[in-house]
């Protein structure tokens, strides 16, 4: 069964609203094993729209709308639908009375426009709105089975789980649902990385393989069809294994998950802390480390010390090794060392990250842009250093120096669990 969703509003054309809702519903008909073949985006103009279902139902059994159900009168999506078929549009009373008790409970004046909401195509099955006023639509005309609903993520989402996933299962043979498994890799690029499992992704029938990347980070996803979760781990393990065996050094997760989160329980499970020196990332690893939730168990907090005058004051680095005629200068080894050590020594943690370097786009120091060094310092053992040269513009080489760094805890915090 093949799929199709159209996301109708103007405002995502302009790029004043990101499409969230494609993603979240192509995930949730993956699951079911209902396969998108197409994305379409249209804006509110009901020539294009109709053009839009005209393509769709040519080439899809499911037509999922997201968008249009609106009150306004560029709220289309239910008009054109039932235009093109020849159906009535009907009063659904149940959302009509929701809709007057809302204003009637805030003692404000309903337009009439607000009726629009409770519209629904004859012969359609209402999709109740937990969270909204729009009355949602499911038909099958033709044998093409269309959804109507609203824009909202937080009306489309529930309205998706608690209705539409139910009315599919009863309209349509659903096949043998998709199951995916998230292979997370740091410390590797893309090119590295695919060139590890060539063999593996030009030979593969079952399960599939998908590798991609984001900055600093590498994603390979593993496909099967299985009537269950245990069915399709066993289906993939054999896979999962060799690049296990192939790339264990850099898989450091086997869920969508960042490697901040992973290092965040790593480091709460074993009740141990975590401190930051920041310079070129200037805060960067921090804000990662706190979007992680639960991260004050274990990240105790960072410094972020741009200047010379800071990194002595704060941490202790001697002058000599930040200014004067011989001096490594900030940008050094030396001094991601003695940044380490003193938010170690400042912050009493088990743990401390130090990152120094130029971000760019010109040098510093007479510094290529893209040189940096990582520190981690760890309690009763000899601070290690790492020098990379990363290439990209300022926020890439600040990203993929957070990235690195994270990757280089990590390892660490690998090498100590396996003794």
């Amino acid at each position: 069964m093949k799929a199709e969703i159209i996301a109708v509003g103007t405002e995502l054309l302009l790029g004043q609203i990101v499409n969230t809702n494609a993603q979240y519903i192509a995930q949730e008909c993956a699951h079911m094993g209902l396969s998108v073949h197409f994305q379409t985006v249209v804006g509110d103009n009901p020539e294009r729209i109709r053009s839009a279902v005209e393509i769709a139902r040519g080439r899809a059994d499911v037509v999922i709308f997201t968008g249009g159900l609106g009150p306004t009168q560029d709220d289309l999506t239910k008009d054109v639908l039932a235009q093109m078929y020849g159906r009535k549009m009907l009063i659904h009373e149940p959302s009509m009375d929701a809709i007057r008790s809302l204003f009637s409970n805030r003692g404000a004046h309903m337009v009439e426009s607000n009726i629009r909401q409770a519209n629904w195509i004859e012969g359609s099955d209402p999709l109740k709105n937990e969270t909204g006023l729009a009355v949602g639509n499911a038909l099958t005309i033709e044998g093409i089975h269309y959804i109507l609903l609203p824009g909202p993520p937080k009306e489309m989402k529930p309205m998706f789980k608690n209705e539409v996933l139910p009315w599919l299962h009863g309209v349509m043979k659903v096949p043998v649902p998709l199951h995916s498994k998230m292979l997370k890799f740091a410390g590797i690029g893309e090119s590295n990385l695919e060139h590890a499992i060539l063999d593996l992704i030009d030979g593969q029938t079952d399960p599939t393989l998908a590798p991609y990347a984001k900055e600093g980070e590498v994603t390979v996803r593993v496909t099967t069809r299985a009537l269950s979760i245990q069915e399709a781990e066993l289906k993939m393990m054999p896979v999962t294994e060799e690049i296990y065996r192939r790339l264990g050094a850099h898989l450091y997760a086997e869920r969508d998950i960042p490697i901040e989160a992973v290092i965040i329980e790593d480091l709460a499970k074993s009740k141990r802390t975590l401190a930051v020196a920041e310079s070129c990332t200037g805060g960067g690893i921090g804000d990662k480390l706190t979007m992680v939730p639960g991260s004050g168990d274990a990240y105790l907090g960072g410094i972020v010390c741009y200047s010379n005058d800071l990194k002595h004051k704060l941490l202790g680095v001697p002058m000599d090794i930040l200014e004067g005629e011989n001096a490594p200068g900030a940008v050094s080894s030396e001094a991601a060392i003695s940044m380490a050590e003193g938010m170690l020594s400042t912050a009493e943690s088990d743990y401390a990250l130090s990152v120094t370097g130029v971000a760019g786009p010109g040098s510093s120091e007479g510094k290529p842009a893209g040189l940096v060094y990582i520190g981690l310092a760890v309690r009763g053992r000899e601070t290690v250093v790492r020098e990379l040269q990363l290439s990209g513009n300022r926020e890439s080489v600040k990203l993929r120096a957070a990235k690195s760094a994270f990757y280089m805890l990590w390892r660490s915090l690998q090498e100590e669990s396996m003794k």
